[in-house]
């Protein structure tokens, strides 16, 4: 497959850039650039473009905002956001974007968006064989052990993990994170929560409520997930002390 691609950024140097690394790649038939969201929307209706490749902040409509315009297409266009900051990742997964790949852009980090593109990404997680899973962080693809991960959020179609260090997206949706790791001891407690029972130090009861509280943060559990969670605990027969996964 050939891709003919559409670059938008409102700084020309960074947009050159882009365009020029993208021109090297071989899966990459057409470049062509805009300097606007609405400039791109005009690029759209004059010829075939199988993705867009987009800053977020722009002058006017944003590209997250573009995309959004993008996914009510008949046919939607495939977007990956091309931004110096991180704070946007939430928004642009819940968009379905292909990727988010932080300024400065690098010329292989750049290869595995086009990668993407092309041959779809894994729906699964991408787990070694010490049960650590991928993530992005600056660019650069590390592994987080599932060892370390105090609890999982839900984030739409993705999942967000966090740790006693920070917190990390995934491309992973969290009932595929229960599965997974049901074994290594993680229990769903809410529909948007799973946590690490290694790292439930309390667990409070208030007026029929239940909530846990993991390495200082007190979680809720959802009437529905209650009776498991306490029927786990009694197996395991305490709040400490579990061997880790």
């Amino acid at each position: 497959m050939t891709l003919h691609v559409l670059v938008v950024d409102d700084e020309r140097p960074a947009l050159d850039e882009l365009a020029f690394l993208l021109g090297e790649d071989p899966r990459v038939g057409e470049v062509r650039t805009a300097d606007s969201a609405a400039e791109a929307l005009r690029v759209l209706q004059g010829g075939r473009v199988d993705a867009v490749f987009t800053d977020i902040r722009m002058p006017g409509l944003s590209g997250v905002e573009l995309a959004r315009v993008l996914s009510r297409f008949r046919t939607p266009v495939p977007v990956v956001f091309i931004t110096a900051h991180d704070d946007h990742a939430v928004d642009a997964f819940d968009l379905n974007a292909v990727d988010y790949v932080l300024k400065p852009v690098r010329r292989e980090r750049l290869a595995e968006a086009v990668r993407r593109l092309v041959e779809g990404s894994p729906t699964g997680p991408v787990e070694d064989e010490g049960g650590s899973i991928a993530v992005e962080l600056g660019g650069v693809t590390r592994f987080v052990a599932r060892r370390d991960v105090l609890y999982a959020e839900a984030r739409g179609d993705y999942a967000r993990l966090h740790t006693a260090t920070g917190s990390h997206l995934v491309r992973v949706p969290l009932s595929s994170l229960e599965e997974a790791w049901r074994d290594a001891g993680f229990v769903r407690i809410h529909r948007s929560l799973l946590v690490a029972l290694a790292y439930v130090d309390e667990v409070h009861v208030d007026a029929g409520r239940c909530s846990v509280v993991v390495a200082g943060h007190e979680l809720s559990v959802s009437r529905r997930h209650t009776r498991e969670l306490r029927d786990v605990l009694v197996r395991r027969g305490s709040l400490r002390g579990t061997p880790r996964p």
